[in-house]
């Protein structure tokens, strides 16, 4: 689109007044990679501002909606510092929940580690039963601090999100729905018309009530973030220098299972 900001990992159309953002690095199941993460820290202010829709589409491309941060991108956080990775992570999710209009999260396939914590923060969730969600921070050594933290609890309650971001497990999109983590796990045949429905709905709808109900309910929820973000981003960027997480990322990269050693 020629009257939206250019973007290299992030795709952006629009049909009507809906505005559809597309993580487009299909080749590596849409993994964060340092250009991604800076590029999502501008682009839902820029979809915020776009004067030709009302509504969001969050989604990607190919096989899965993201599979969270990139290894080799972990590597380089490991060798040169976490500091940068911190401040944008912050920008990225008070981004989300300082953007009016709504934000309709289409998973189209898995959303795990930073990529769920991504779609959990939009306001309204749909899955394909095919995908999975979870957040396994836990099983590189790293500490789930980049918004997983805040937003899991308030959805699904604090015993159950601790089982899920202690021991990183994987759910599938029905189970996630029957909790209460995602709104809808849909067939995935029927995915793009549920959530293409359901935008189009709320672009119909009194966008000025729809907007401002949005800020209201989110009002709590930024001052929790706000209350607690720089903590759990302190404890990540200690843990981006344990030795387990290093040994997490070797073994990735390595193909081999990692051995803990609590250090």
């Amino acid at each position: 689109m020629t009257d939206f900001p250019p973007y290299q990992t992030i795709q952006a159309t629009r049909q009507g007044r809906i505005l559809t953002l597309t993580l487009n690095r299909p080749d590596k199941l849409n993994a964060v990679d340092k250009l991604m993460h800076r590029e999502l820290c501008t682009v839902f202010h820029d979809a915020a501002d776009d004067p030709h829709s009302d509504v969001i589409v969050f989604t990607g491309a190919g096989r899965a909606f993201s599979s969270g941060g990139d290894i080799v991108w972990m590597q380089e956080m490991i060798d040169t510092g976490f500091g940068q990775t911190a401040r944008e992570a912050k920008r990225i999710i008070n981004a989300l929940l300082d953007c009016e209009k709504p934000v309709i999260a289409k998973l189209n396939g898995h959303a795990t580690g930073f990529g769920a914590t991504l779609a959990l923060f939009c306001d309204v969730i749909f899955a394909a039963e095919t995908a999975k969600i979870g957040d396994p921070h836990v099983s590189v050594g790293f500490t789930a601090g980049d918004g997983g933290a805040v937003i899991w609890p308030q959805l699904i309650g604090y015993a159950r999100a601790k089982e899920y971001l202690m021991t990183g497990d994987l759910m599938t999109a029905s189970e996630a729905a029957r909790i209460g983590l995602i709104n809808h796990a849909v067939p995935a045949e029927d995915l793009d018309d549920r959530v293409n429905a359901f935008a189009e709905r709320l672009a119909g709808g009194a966008g000025v009530a729809i907007r401002t109900t949005k800020v209201s309910i989110n009002i709590g929820l930024k001052q929790l973030a706000a209350s607690i973000m720089d903590a759990c981003l302190a404890m990540e960027n200690m843990s981006n220098a344990t030795s387990d997480h290093s040994e997490a990322v070797s073994a990735f990269a390595e193909g081999r299972t990692p051995k803990f050693t609590g250090r």
